[in-house]
């Protein structure tokens, strides 16, 4: 187990794991996981989240993470606007991995080293349950937006352009 889902566990929280073959060549994680979960649950890729970690005012010292669907663009305006900031960017990958205890491509919001500031976009609202990574590649972790935003203290936000 990784440790979002053990928190998950923990706190009670309901979810349901998923699993997929995931292609060590591929390097689009999040179509990767739309195009492999199981055909039968009938998802589109903006029900298939992904994590980004994000630097604050160009400062790598200065984390958060936003939340957006695997077919969308981070508005990184709106983003810095919601975190009350002037200027974000992506987070170098390195830091990303070091911040969170997981390699990109399987980065959870869950269970993260340390627990950052965070958006989920506004549109999660739209589903009874969304996809985020389970905490590996391969591993997806279908959970209910409020449940998600409660779980890691996240807002929802229009983050997404």
């Amino acid at each position: 187990m990784t440790p979002a889902i053990n928190i998950l566990k923990k706190l009670n929280i309901p979810f349901h794991v998923h699993h997929y073959q995931h292609d060590t060549n591929e390097i689009q994680f999040g179509k990767e996981a739309v195009a492999k979960l199981d055909p039968n649950l009938s998802i589109t890729a903006k029900q298939v989240f992904k994590t980004l970690v994000v630097s604050i005012n160009s400062s790598n010292k200065d984390l958060a993470v936003c939340i957006v669907p695997v077919d969308c663009h981070l508005n990184l305006k709106k983003a810095a606007r919601a975190f009350n900031c002037k200027k974000i960017d992506l987070a170098d990958a390195n830091l990303a991995e070091k911040i969170t205890g997981y390699l990109v491509g399987g980065i959870s919001p869950i269970g993260q080293k340390k627990m950052l500031p965070t958006l989920i976009d506004q549109s999660a609202n739209q589903f009874n349950t969304i996809f985020i990574s389970g905490g590996r590649r391969g591993l997806e972790i279908e959970i209910a937006p409020h449940d998600l935003a409660k779980t890691i203290h996240a807002q929802l936000q229009d983050i997404v352009g």
